[in-house]
C-alpha cells in the first residue's frame, strides 16, 4: 500500500501531569522529565512534520502546561505553518499565561472534563480543587478568546453526569464537545472493574448524544465516541493503521497512535534515529497494518474492511493476544460473545477500586 501523506500529528510533550485519572491512556510505563525532547528537537519535528504533510498539531502530555518552553513550543509550531491545538486540563495555566499563549499563536484549547461536579471531578483526577481551578480556566480562555473544545471522557462511574456535561458546553462558551466513552487501554485497562459502563448506560448515552444534536444544532457541535466492549462493529481506529496521523511520545519515538508500543514485536524509531518522512513511508512498524494484506481472511473478505480496517491492531492484542486479529468488538469474531460477557462482569465491579495514575519515584 501506498501511504498518504499524514493530516494530523498528536506531540505528546511529556508524560508529567498533575491529575492521576485512572482512565490516562498514557502508558503503564511513563516517562520522566529527563526522557523528554528539548525545545530545538520539537522545532525539528514540527518542521518536518509540516513538510512532510501535517497540517493539525495537537500539543497534549501528560500536561502540557507542565513545560516551562510551552510558549515557545507554540511559536515554533506556528512557524513552521501547523494550527496548533492545546489538549490541557487546564492546571498550570494563569490568565497570563493564557495571553502568553495567544501572543505566540495558539488557535485552539481542548480542555478536559473529569465530572461536572468537583465531588466527581476531583475524585477521578485526584486533585483537589481541581474543578474549582478548570472553571476558571474555561473563563479565561473564553476572555482570551480562544475557540474551545471539551473533551469529556466518560465512565460507569459519572456518564449520569453526561446532560449536565452537554449544558455545561453551552454555558461556558464552547463550540465543540468531544464524548467519549472510555476507551481500554493505557491506565483504563487496568480499570476496567471500575470504570466498564453496563449495557443499558451504553445505550443510554448514545440516546442523549442524539436528542443533544438535534436540539443544539447550529449551537455546539458533539463528537462520540462509542462504548466499544458493547458495540456490533469496531470503530475505524485512527482511520486506519499508518493513514491519517502520527504520534510522537515525550522521548521522540514516533507511533502510528498512542497505544501501539504495546506491541511487542514492533520496533519503532524515534526523531533521533531517522527523519520523519522516513519513518512514515518506510518502517516496518508504520507498514505492519497498512492497507489489507495483513488481514486474516475474515477480515479480508468483509464488506466492512475499507469501513472499520479490521477494528484496533492495540485492542486485538490486548483481548485475542494477536495483533494481527479480528477486533473481537466485531460481531463477526468468534470473540465477540466471549468479549460481551466480560464486558457485563466488569460492569459489576466495585466503584471504589481505582488504581491512580502515577509517575514513578525519581
Amino acid at each position: 500500500m501506498t501511504a498518504r501523506p499524514p493530516l494530523a500529528m498528536l506531540a505528546e510533550l511529556t508524560h508529567r501531569c498533575p491529575l492521576s485519572c485512572p482512565y490516562c491512556s498514557n502508558p503503564l510505563d511513563l516517562l520522566r522529565k529527563e526522557a523528554e525532547l528539548s525545545t530545538g528537537d520539537w522545532a525539528d519535528a514540527f518542521r518536518q512534520a509540516a513538510d512532510l504533510g501535517v497540517l493539525h498539531v495537537h500539543l497534549s502530555g501528560g500536561e502540557p502546561a507542565s513545560r516551562r518552553d510551552l510558549e515557545e513550543l507554540v511559536v515554533a509550531a506556528r512557524q513552521a505553518g501547523l494550527y496548533t491545538n492545546l489538549i490541557t486540563s487546564g492546571i498550570g495555566l494563569t490568565e497570563r499565561r493564557l495571553k502568553a499563549l495567544d501572543e505566540a499563536g495558539l488557535d485552539h484549547v481542548q480542555l478536559s472534563l473529569q465530572g461536572t461536579d468537583a465531588a466527581m471531578a476531583d475524585r477521578i483526577g485526584g486533585y483537589r480543587g481541581g474543578f474549582e481551578r478548570k472553571m476558571q480556566v474555561a473563563e479565561w480562555i473564553g476572555a482570551t478568546g480562544f475557540p474551545l473544545t471539551l473533551n469529556a471522557v466518560v465512565h460507569r462511574q459519572n456518564l449520569h453526569q453526561l446532560p449536565e456535561a452537554l449544558d455545561m458546553a453551552v454555558r461556558i462558551g464552547a463550540r465543540r464537545i468531544e464524548v467519549a466513552i472510555v476507551q481500554f487501554h493505557g491506565w483504563a485497562m487496568r480499570n476496567r472493574a471500575a470504570l466498564m459502563p453496563t449495557r443499558a448506560q451504553a445505550e443510554e448515552a448514545k440516546r442523549i448524544v442524539e436528542e443533544a444534536r438535534k436540539r443544539l444544532l447550529g449551537t455546539l457541535v458533539i463528537d462520540f465516541v462509542p462504548a466499544d466492549y458493547h458495540e456490533e462493529y469496531p470503530k475505524s481506529c485512527m482511520g486506519g493503521w499508518g493513514s491519517t496521523g502520527l504520534n510522537i511520545a515525550p522521548d521522540g519515538t514516533v507511533l502510528p497512535c498512542h497505544a501501539a508500543q504495546t506491541i511487542p514485536h514492533l520496533s519503532f524509531d524515534t526523531v533521533h534515529d531517522r527523519p520523519l518522512r522516513e519513518i512514515w513511508y518506510d518502517s516496518a512498524a508504520f507498514n505492519a497494518y497498512r492497507g489489507d494484506d495483513w488481514m486474516p481472511e475474515l477480515c479480508r473478505t468483509c464488506d466492512r474492511k475499507h469501513i472499520d480496517h479490521g477494528g484496533c491492531r492495540c485492542q486485538a492484542l490486548a483481548l485475542a493476544g494477536d495483533a494481527g486479529a479480528t477486533d473481537p468488538v466485531c460481531a463477526k469474531s468468534p470473540l465477540h460473545a466471549g468479549l460481551r460477557a466480560k464486558a457485563e462482569a466488569f460492569a459489576a465491579g466495585p466503584d471504589d477500586n481505582l488504581t491512580y495514575r502515577t509517575l514513578p519515584p525519581a
